[in-house]
C-alpha cells in the first residue's frame, strides 16, 4: 500500500512543479463558466425554471461540472497508449507492483492536485463573479464528496478499458478522443441530462457516464433530493462495481497479446 501512496506523492509533486499551467487554466475555465452563464440567462429569459432548475441552480451546476472536471479528468488512457507502444509497459508491468492500479493512483495524485489548486480557487473565483448558490446542508456536502470521488473512479475505469484497447488497436488514438467526447456530451457536462429528449434519457440512464459529471452536480445544486440522492450514490458505486469487470478480462487478454508481439 505505501508503494501506491508514494506514487500518489510523487505524481502530486510533479504536478506542483508545473502549477502556473493551472493558475491559467482557472482564467480560461473562468470564461467558459461565463460564457454559460450568459447562454443559459438568455435560454431561461423569463422563466422561474426549466425542468426543475432555476436559473440560479443552473449557473451552479454548470460551475460545478466544470470545476469537478478538473478533479476526475486525466489522461492515463494516453499514458498508457504511449507507453504500449514505446514498449515501457512491459518494464513496468515486471515491476512489483500492480501496473493498472500504479496508473489509478497517479490519476488520483494529479485528481488532488487539481482539486487544491485548481477546483477549489476557481470556484472562489467565479463565485465572485457569478451567482452561484452554495448548500448551506452538511449532509449535501458529505453526498456531494462521497459522489465525486465516484465520479473519478468511474472516469478512471473508462480511462483504463481506452488504454487496454491499445493492446489490441496498437493506435487508439482515434478512440481516445471519441471517449472523450462521448464523455463530455453524456456524462451531463454540457447539459444536463434532464434536458435531453425523454428517448435520450432512457438510453443514459443504461450507460455510466452520468455518474461522472450529471450525478454529483444535481447533488451540489439539490437539484436530486431525499431518496433521490442515495439512489444517485448506489447507481454510481454499481457502475464502479460493474466496471472492475471487463477492465480485470481486458487486462487478462491484453497480457497474452503482450507475450504473442514479444515472441
Amino acid at each position: 500500500m505505501s508503494q501506491y501512496i508514494e506514487m500518489i506523492r510523487v505524481r502530486f509533486l510533479m504536478m506542483l512543479a508545473y502549477r502556473t499551467n493551472y493558475y491559467s487554466g482557472i482564467l480560461i475555465y473562468s470564461i467558459n463558466i461565463g460564457a454559460y452563464y450568459f447562454l443559459w440567462s438568455a435560454i431561461y429569459g423569463g422563466q422561474e425554471e426549466i425542468q426543475g432548475l432555476s436559473v440560479l441552480q443552473m449557473t451552479t451546476y454548470v460551475a460545478v461540472a466544470w470545476m469537478a472536471r478538473a478533479f476526475y479528468f486525466n489522461n492515463i488512457d494516453r499514458e498508457i497508449a504511449n507507453e504500449i507502444k514505446d514498449g515501457k509497459v512491459a518494464i513496468e508491468m515486471i515491476r512489483p507492483y500492480n501496473y493498472l492500479g500504479m496508473k489509478t493512483m497517479q490519476g488520483l495524485g494529479e485528481g488532488l492536485f487539481r482539486l487544491l489548486f485548481f477546483s477549489v480557487p476557481g470556484m472562489v473565483i467565479v463565485a465572485l463573479v457569478f451567482p452561484i448558490s452554495f448548500s448551506a446542508s452538511f449532509l449535501t456536502w458529505v453526498f456531494f464528496f462521497i459522489s465525486l470521488i465516484f465520479s473519478f473512479i468511474v472516469n478512471t475505469q473508462i480511462n483504463l478499458l481506452t488504454g487496454i484497447m491499445t493492446f489490441f488497436l496498437f493506435n487508439n488514438s482515434g478512440l481516445i478522443r471519441a471517449k472523450r467526447v462521448v464523455i463530455d456530451l453524456f456524462s451531463g457536462l454540457l447539459l444536463p441530462i434532464s434536458f435531453y429528449p425523454l428517448w435520450a434519457q432512457s438510453v443514459m440512464m443504461y450507460l455510466p457516464f452520468q455518474a461522472i459529471s450529471y450525478i454529483p452536480s444535481m447533488i451540489f445544486t439539490e437539484g436530486f433530493i431525499g431518496s433521490e440522492i442515495y439512489t444517485a450514490v448506489l447507481l454510481q458505486a454499481f457502475w464502479a462495481l460493474i466496471l472492475f469487470i471487463p477492465i480485470q478480462l481486458l487486462w487478462a487478454l491484453a497480457k497474452k497479446q503482450l507475450i504473442v508481439q514479444g515472441g
